[in-house]
Formats: structure tokens, C-alpha cells, sequence
């Protein structure tokens, strides 16, 4: 059967399907969504001088970092007097945490990075996805420029899977997802009690479902003999004060929503 169609039709079909791909096309750089610099490095700042009292771990400094929904890096900082205060290796892990919530995470449905660790372990349905950074965008620029404004992992996809605790999905208050939060320098633990806090002072927690209980995309720890009950638990952490009690009222004292 011969298919026609009007030309004005067709014109009408072409501007449907342009504005489709001019749909997908925006800007990848767009961070308008996430926190800027300034935002993100007083709220992990404040979270950190909470203290290893109230955070578990070691009481370090941290790096942070976030990325837009397109997995381009938006802002890296320190909490720190200087970028040597920090662990030098947590400044790319952070990024990758954010990475890896916001690749792994939708509208729907939020995974925070430790809750992929045991479905990453040999033998369970996700080994071999943990993968290293776009070296491209992980090894370059000036040391100087770390942890400012200008980082050179600004604008850039730095990519890497990281399935230990620290990274979370960002949602704005209508349970949308904008990009990810990733936290690193302390024990992973103590990293994600401080994204937690720090995502809820950002006011982007309103996740909408989780593997936890809340519904949440918090630790879980039900693994025995190194069997996790639920596919989705995260070990405890050693060093420092423990964070796991604190990591299982987090719920309730730092509650995620609003949820619609």
C-alpha cells in the first residue's frame, strides 16, 4: 500500500523531529541544576566541622565534588586550609562517586555509590563494572587550579565507577533528578553520612525511592560471611569512630523529601 503525505505534512513532521533532537541536544555543560562552587563548598565544609563525633571516621577534610545530569563535572572542592589538607587521591575518587550515583540512579529510583558494592563483588550480577576515570579529563591541568573555581575537571565528563559509600544522586524538590554528589578523604563511611548532610543543606534530597528503608538511597549493612541478604548491602568501616549507628538514623535525623 502507497503511503502519502502532504507536503505541509511533512514540513510539520520535519519540525517535530528537529525539535526532538534540539530536545536532546542541549548544552552538556548546563550546571544551572547542580550547586556552584560556592554553595557546595560551604555546605561540605559545614558538614565536615560537625565532627567525627557526629560523622563518624577520622575527622578529615574532604574533597567534593558534583555533576550535572550529563555526568560533567560542575564543581571540585576542599573543605580545607589548603588542597594538601586533603587526601591528594580523594579529589578524583569524589568525582567519580558523583559519577557513579548519577549514572546509576533515575527519576524513579536513586542508588547511592555503596549500595552497588555488593552486587560489584565477584560472582554477583555487576562484577566488573567498577572502571577507572576518562583519563583524558582525570590527569591533566595545573595542580595549582585543584580545588578552585577553574579545577581542571570543570566541563569535562571525568567518567569511573566507584561502588563504595560517598556518592549520591541530587533531585530537586519535584523528585527530579539533576546529577550527583560525591564525597571522599575519610573512612567511605564517615564520606557518606557527610554527602547525606551535605546533599540535605543543598536542599536536593527529595529521592524518591530507594533500596533502604525510608524509602532511601542509604548504606545498608546485612552483609554475613560475605553474603548481603538484600543484594545491595555495604560493609562496615574500620578506622576511626564507627559511623555505621549514626548511618542507620540518618533517616530519621536527616529525613530525604520532600516526596510528591
Amino acid at each position: 500500500m502507497q503511503f502519502l503525505i502532504s507536503s505541509r505534512t511533512a514540513v510539520a513532521l520535519l519540525a517535530s523531529v528537529a525539535f526532538s533532537f534540539s530536545s536532546f541536544a542541549q548544552n552538556p555543560q548546563d550546571c544551572s541544576k547542580v550547586p556552584d562552587y560556592n554553595k557546595l563548598k560551604a555546605a561540605l565544609t559545614s558538614a565536615v566541622k560537625e565532627g567525627k563525633g557526629a560523622n563518624g571516621g577520622l575527622g578529615n577534610q574532604e574533597w567534593g565534588a558534583v555533576v550535572n545530569r550529563d555526568g560533567i563535572v560542575c564543581a571540585v572542592v576542599f573543605t580545607g586550609p589548603n588542597r594538601g589538607a586533603e587526601w591528594p587521591g580523594s579529589r578524583l575518587v569524589s568525582a567519580e562517586k558523583a559519577n557513579t550515583a548519577n549514572a546509576f540512579s533515575t527519576d524513579n529510583f536513586a542508588l547511592s555509590s555503596g549500595n552497588i558494592y555488593s552486587a560489584a563483588q565477584p560472582g554477583n550480577s555487576l562484577y566488573s563494572i567498577v572502571s577507572g576515570p576518562n583519563p583524558n579529563s582525570a590527569f591533566a591541568g595545573d595542580p595549582e587550579k585543584f580545588g578552585q573555581p577553574d579545577d581542571p575537571l570543570v566541563g569535562k565528563p571525568v567518567g569511573g565507577v566507584i561502588v563504595f559509600g560517598g556518592g549520591l544522586a541530587l533531585y530537586d524538590k519535584n523528585g527530579k533528578i539533576v546529577g550527583g554528589l560525591g564525597v571522599s578523604g575519610d573512612t567511605s563511611c564517615a564520606d557518606h553520612v557527610i554527602a547525606w548532610k551535605t546533599r540535605q543543606a543543598l536542599e536536593l534530597h527529595a529521592v524518591p525511592m530507594g533500596v533502604a528503608p525510608g524509602p532511601s538511597d542509604n548504606l545498608i549493612f546485612d552483609i554475613q560471611n560475605g553474603v548481603s541478604s538484600s543484594g545491595f548491602g555495604h560493609p562496615t568501616c574500620k578506622g576511626g569512630n564507627p559511623s555505621e549507628e549514626i548511618i542507620n538514623k540518618l533517616i530519621q535525623t536527616h529525613p530525604t523529601g520532600p516526596h510528591r
